[in-house]
């Protein structure tokens, strides 16, 4: 299929409200993952209270607007995460689909996203990129990858699988170098499985690009939150959330930046 089966005042709100849908989930898995708790097991309920939350006090977006960010069982205040997330993954399903139409490319992109958006707030509230996404993220990257190849599957699972190598490799040799240099860790296994990951599905050029954009604006926040707190240069940021921004330019923008790059070299 592709996009011309569907015009765009169909595709797009069902985009967006499949991305929506996808996002509420997500903030389950945020809550839940760090903590080791089931994702499906046990409903949802309000972390306060344990009110259960009914079907009509979970609609994706307009559920948190119609009660004002608060539990409808107590009053508590819910955090705008919960509106933040749901609103991104839909708007990042509206930008694959206007992208790649109804696709293999749209399925493995929004799986993608999906996993970025979870790992980024876990990271950003627990500095951490749980094995549960991380791992199953590479099988995902994998197993989609010749469904994305465009008739060449075995071509698009070895680029994957490259792209596994050289993501996972070069952030580890990143990582062993500057521990050698300064004398303490940089950086974790969670931010090495995740630029694995993000090898899996956008390949060796794609995660050397992701790699580039996210050192490039953590580099600039960093420094802006050093010189905001007077802070040295041993300010501890969690790399991850710079990475899933690098790999969703790439996602959405890596080919226009690629010719971009080598159309001002010759």
């Amino acid at each position: 299929m592709n996009a011309g089966e569907l015009p765009p005042l169909v595709l797009l709100p069902l985009a967006f409200a499949l991305g929506a849908a996808v996002g509420s989930f997500l903030n389950v898995v945020i809550h839940r993952v760090p903590r080791q708790l089931s994702v499906v097991s046990p409903p949802s309920h309000c972390p306060a209270c344990d009110a259960p939350i009914r079907w009509w006090q979970n609609v994706p977006i307009v559920s948190w607007l119609t009660l004002r960010g608060r539990c409808a069982a107590c009053g508590t205040r819910i955090s705008a995460r919960y509106l933040t997330v749901e609103l991104l993954t839909g708007l990042l399903a509206v930008a694959l689909a206007r992208r790649y139409g109804v696709s293999f490319e749209f399925v493995s992109g929004f799986v993608f996203a999906a996993g970025l958006i979870a790992l980024t707030w876990i990271d950003l509230d627990h500095r951490l990129l749980p094995d549960r996404i991380t791992l199953p993220g590479i099988v995902a990257g994998l197993a989609l990858a010749p469904l994305r190849s465009h008739g060449a599957p075995l071509d698009g699972l070895s680029a994957a699988a490259l792209g596994v190598l050289v993501g996972g490799g070069s952030l580890w040799l990143v990582a062993w170098l500057y521990e050698r240099m300064t004398g303490r860790e940089g950086m974790g296994g969670g931010d090495i499985k995740l630029l694995a990951m993000i090898g899996a599905f956008l390949g060796w050029q794609g995660v050397l690009l992701s790699l580039f954009l996210g050192s490039v604006v953590g580099s600039v926040i960093g420094v802006g939150i050093m010189i905001a707190r007077g802070a040295d240069t041993r300010l501890a940021l969690p790399f991850g959330p710079f990475l899933a921004i690098g790999a969703l330019t790439t996602l959405l923008q890596g080919e226009a930046l690629i010719a971009w790059y080598v159309g001002t070299l010759g």
